[in-house]
């Protein structure tokens, strides 16, 4: 009896486990965009991984001290993010992140204006908090 009532928990603890590793992604996508509207580099530092590859919608590719440094002295400026329609998948201590990414611009030595991109991200649980791995983004048309 003792072995049947283990077996039907272990797939509730597990997903149990499951759903808190996908709030937890969920909440560092929404402090990585916060951090960047705010510019925060030590926020920025904290949730990129040292092996950071940042895929621009335009084709630049960026590490994580270019993609800082990018966001700190204003050459990528935001004003504001949403996103839509985000999903998550885990794979172990690996998180698959899709959604839609709309915000306004303020980029350093041009006008305001607006992106509206589809992101893939691609979040590693590194020494027990999520950071980002790689990042690409398209046009939405």
């Amino acid at each position: 009896m003792m072995l049947i009532t283990l077996a039907l928990m272990f797939p509730a603890a597990v997903l149990l486990a499951q759903k808190k590793d996908e709030q937890a992604v969920a909440d560092a996508v929404r402090r990585l965009n916060q951090a960047m509207t705010d510019a925060n580099q030590i926020a920025l530092e904290e949730l990129t991984s040292e092996k950071l590859s940042y895929g621009h919608s335009s084709g630049l590719i960026e590490n994580k001290e270019s993609y800082v440094t990018a966001i700190v002295d204003g050459t990528f400026g935001f004003t504001s993010i949403d996103l839509t329609d985000q999903t998550i998948a885990l794979s172990d201590n690996v998180a698959i992140v899709r959604h839609k990414f709309s915000a306004a611009t303020d980029d350093r030595g041009k006008e305001p204006g607006t992106a509206r991109l589809s992101v893939l991200q691609i979040w590693q649980k590194e020494k027990g908090k999520w950071v980002l791995l790689a990042r690409q983004a398209t046009k939405i048309q």
